[in-house]
């Protein structure tokens, strides 16, 4: 089982990302995929997941109108689409996995996810 997070790097404010999570070893059609943020100092967040089964998407307040999370099952991939970027953005951002359904009360807490990808460093900076 693997995640590959890709596609950070440095966006003025305003601009936009589009991160991919490439998933491997599992079916992935089956798994909740969520998106985690981790500025330095600070707590590891929820940020969106798109839910195993019937595709339900939640995304954290902060994001609200500005990220949409899909899934391209074929390339079993999960995109995260980060438009209007903020400072605040700055932050190592994760994608991880999990076989069970999460839901709106369980999706941003890490620990309900078994397999995490690598990280991938969004900078929004001017």
């Amino acid at each position: 089982v693997q995640l590959q997070a890709f596609g950070g790097g440095l966006v003025q404010p305003g601009g936009s990302l589009r991160l991919s999570c490439v998933v491997t070893g599992f079916s992935f059609n089956d798994y909740a995929i969520g998106w985690f943020r981790q500025a330095p100092g600070k707590r590891r967040e929820g940020v969106s997941c798109i839910d195993s089964g019937d595709d339900n998407t939640y995304y954290a307040e902060f994001v609200k109108g500005r990220f949409t999370i899909s899934r391209d099952n074929a390339k079993k991939i999960v995109y995260l689409q980060m438009n209007n970027l903020k400072p605040e953005d700055t932050a190592v951002h994760y994608c991880a996995g999990d076989r069970a359904y999460k839901g709106s009360s369980k999706w941003s807490y890490r620990y309900e996810y078994d397999y995490w990808g690598q990280g991938t460093q969004v900078t929004v900076s001017s």
